[in-house]
């Protein structure tokens, strides 16, 4: 239940563009299976920013373009499962897991925060934990 000021409402979750917000959730996951820098570029919006926790806690952040050559060239055989999508309007939250099957400490919990523009549905942000400390869905 959520409340408007005065009257309780009910929120139903509702995703009409699913389809499209998980197709670029997959540009995500292929930037790093297919090591393919471009991918992420396509994915992102060009001002999009990462915050995350590595897997002492420690907290990082910075412009996500800074980080997509890093990503594609990274190594590893990475599996993205999408784990939630949610969708009001022109916003969307996808939770998902990113795991790396070579190296499973390498593992991570994200939420990407997407946004509808001119019809086009970009990540405009990325929450991240190191997958040792997502509780119930680092499995």
């Amino acid at each position: 239940m959520a409340t408007n000021g005065t009257t309780p409402t009910t929120i139903t979750a509702t995703t009409p563009d699913r389809d499209e917000i998980v197709r670029v959730v997959q540009l995500y996951f292929d930037g790093f299976g297919k090591g393919d820098a471009g991918r992420f570029r396509e994915a992102f919006h060009e001002d999009a920013w990462i915050f995350y926790t590595d897997a002492d806690g420690v907290l990082h952040n910075g412009p996500l373009t800074d980080r997509f050559e890093s990503w594609a060239t990274g190594g590893g055989d990475f599996e993205g499962r999408v784990i939630a999508v949610t969708q009001a309007g022109d916003v969307a939250s996808v939770l998902l897991r990113l795991t790396n099957l070579a190296d499973a400490s390498d593992s991570w919990v994200d939420f990407h925060a997407l946004l509808r523009v001119d019809g086009t549905w970009k990540i405009t942000n990325k929450t991240s934990t190191h997958s040792s400390r997502a509780a119930w869905a680092k499995g």
